[in-house]
C-alpha cells in the first residue's frame, strides 16, 4: 500500500510540475525552429548519450573491482545502457541502480558487493558534480543576478556537499549504537571503502575525471539540443546552469525526472536573465533524448542473454588489494 501512494506521490508531482512548466512554452514556435538543418543537433545529442554512459561504466567498473564484483568494459558498459532504460521506465530517478544491484548480484559476485559498488558509484558522482558546482560559483554568481537565484543555488550545493561529508564521516564513527542498525552498518562500510578510493592515488583521480567527464557531457547534450532550437544560450552558460538542474533532478520525487527537471529548468534560465521558455523546451528535448537512448538499452536487454560476467578467480584475486572490503 505504500508503495502505490509513494508511485502516486511521484505521478502527481511530475503531473503537476510538467503543467505549471508546459504553460510557458510556445510548441508552435519550437517545432517552427526545427528543420532539417537543425534536426542533426538532436542526432548529435542523441549519439552524446552513449558516450556518457560509457564513462559512467568506465567509472563504475574501477569501483565495482575493487569492492569484489569485477566486470569487463563491455559488461558494465552494457549493464548501464540497461539501467538507462529502467532509469525512464521505473517510478524512480534511480530505478537503474537497482537493476545494476540485481543483474550483478544474481550473477555470482554476491549482492553485498553488488550493492555497495552501485551505491559507492552513485555517491562519488553526486560528489563530484557538488564539488563542480562549488568549483563554479565565482562564474555562476556572476552569471546569475537575482539574489534568490543565488540563495537557491548556494543552498543546493551546500546541501549536497553537506551529504557528501556526512556519507564520508559517517565511516569514521565508531558509537556502538549506530551498529545496531544494519543498513547503518552496510552504509559505514561503504563509506569507508568510498574514503579509500577517493584518497587513493591510483585510483581517486581516475574516478573525478571520469565523473567530471559525464557531467560535461551532459552540458554538450544540452548545447547541442538549445541549438537544435536556435535558443540564445552558450555553452559556458550552459556548464554552469546544468550541473545544479541535474544534482535537482536526482531527488526521488517525480518520474525519472519529468517536471522537476522542467521546472527547474525553467528557473535556472530565468535567474541567468535567459528565457524560461527556452529551458523547458530543452528540458523536454533533453527527456527525449535520454528516453530514446533508454529505449536503446531496452534492445540491449532484451537481446542480452547473460547479465553480467564474473570470474570467481579475478574476485579472490582481489580480495586482499583492499583493506576492509566487504565478503
Amino acid at each position: 500500500m505504500r508503495g502505490i501512494l509513494l508511485l502516486g506521490f511521484k505521478i502527481a508531482v511530475s503531473i503537476a510540475l510538467l503543467v505549471l512548466a508546459l504553460r510557458k512554452v510556445d510548441f508552435s514556435d519550437v517545432a517552427a525552429r526545427i528543420d532539417l538543418v537543425t534536426l542533426w543537433w538532436l542526432i548529435f545529442a542523441f549519439a552524446v548519450v552513449p558516450a556518457q554512459i560509457f564513462f559512467g561504466a568506465l567509472r563504475w567498473r574501477e569501483i565495482a573491482q575493487l569492492c569484489g564484483a569485477p566486470l569487463t568494459i563491455w559488461h558494465a558498459f552494457r549493464l548501464n545502457m540497461i539501467a538507462a532504460f529502467f532509469n525512464q521506465v521505473l517510478p524512480s530517478s534511480v530505478g537503474g541502480d537497482a537493476m545494476r544491484v540485481w543483474f550483478v548480484g544474481r550473477s555470482g559476485a554476491g549482492w553485498r558487493a553488488a550493492g555497495y559498488s552501485v551505491l559507492i558509484d552513485r555517491a562519488i558522482g553526486l560528489a563530484v558534480l557538488a564539488l563542480l558546482i562549488a568549483a563554479s560559483l565565482p562564474w555562476s554568481l556572476r552569471l546569475i543576478a537575482d539574489p534568490q537565484g543565488r540563495v537557491a543555488l548556494l543552498l543546493v550545493d551546500i546541501a549536497a556537499i553537506a551529504g557528501g561529508i556526512g556519507f564520508l564521516v559517517l565511516g569514521f564513527l565508531q558509537w556502538r549504537w549506530l551498529t545496531r542498525w544494519q543498513i547503518v552498518r552496510h552504509l559505514q562500510e561503504c563509506s569507508q571503502i568510498a574514503g579509500r578510493l577517493v584518497t587513493s592515488r591510483v585510483h581517486g583521480p581516475s574516478l573525478v575525471i571520469l565523473s567530471l567527464l559525464v557531467n560535461v557531457l551532459n552540458a554538450v547534450i544540452a548545447w547541442a539540443i538549445i541549438r537544435s532550437i536556435g535558443a540564445g544560450a552558450s555553452f559556458a552558460q550552459l556548464f554552469l546552469l546544468i550541473p545544479p538542474v541535474m544534482l535537482v533532478t536526482t531527488i526521488p520525487i517525480s518520474i525519472a525526472g519529468w517536471g522537476l527537471r522542467e521546472a527547474t529548468m525553467a528557473l535556472a534560465f530565468g535567474y541567468a536573465a535567459l528565457r524560461p521558455d527556452d529551458g523547458v523546451s530543452a528540458s523536454l528535448l533533453f527527456g527525449i533524448v535520454n528516453f530514446v537512448a533508454g529505449a536503446l538499452g531496452g534492445l540491449v536487454w532484451i537481446l542480452s542473454r547473460k547479465p553480467a560476467n564474473t570470474d570467481d578467480s579475478v574476485v579472490d584475486d582481489l580480495a586482499g588489494e583492499l583493506p576492509g572490503r566487504p565478503r
